[in-house]
This record gives structure tokens, C-alpha cells and sequence, in this order.
């Protein structure tokens, strides 16, 4: 996949639910929630502000946290991604 986001927008890859429960109930996919952790596959450069570049905070390969409606998902290579913000980001999940 290639893919270069632009400005501040960086580019997810869901990390996926358990499709069990505890007690080993199986969860349908209809049924399942969406995951609101993701993997970062790509980031723009940073955005403007004042005329100076404020450089991006994530980088590639980080885990982080964001809301479950954010983003705009898209599909590339049959692949689905999520599209968002930095700004949209909650944390970076540290290792």
C-alpha cells in the first residue's frame, strides 16, 4: 500500500476485537464493537501553524487510542484503513 497522508492526517490500520468472550461465547461480526486501538501505518509531515511546520508526534509502527467514530475509513489495495487527524488521536500505547 501506498499511501503519503498530507499535513497532519495519519493513516490506521484497526487492530482487531477477540471475537470470544471470556467464558467463550462467540461473537458475530454484526455484533461486534469496533476496535478503538490501531497501528500507525503512515503520517504527514506536520501542519502549519504561523508559517512554521510543527512536526508530527506519532510515528510509524506506534499503537495508539482514538474514539470509535473517528476518521474516515477508506479502502485501498482491499485493505480498509482509517483516515485521521493527529488531533483526533487520544494516546500512543507505550510498549
Amino acid at each position: 500500500m501506498k499511501l503519503r497522508p498530507l499535513a497532519d492526517r495519519v493513516i490506521i490500520k484497526r487492530l482487531e476485537n477477540e471475537t470470544k468472550t471470556a467464558s467463550g461465547i462467540v461473537i458475530p461480526d454484526n455484533a461486534a464493537e469496533k476496535p478503538d486501538q490501531g497501528e500507525v501505518l503512515a503520517v504527514g509531515p506536520g501542519a502549519y501553524d504561523d508559517g512554521v511546520l510543527v512536526p508530527m508526534t506519532v510515528k510509524v509502527g506506534d499503537r495508539v487510542l482514538f474514539g470509535k467514530y473517528s476518521g474516515q475509513a477508506v479502502k485501498v489495495d482491499g485493505e480498509e484503513v482509517l483516515v485521521l487527524k493527529e488531533d483526533d488521536l487520544f494516546a500512543v500505547i507505550e510498549k
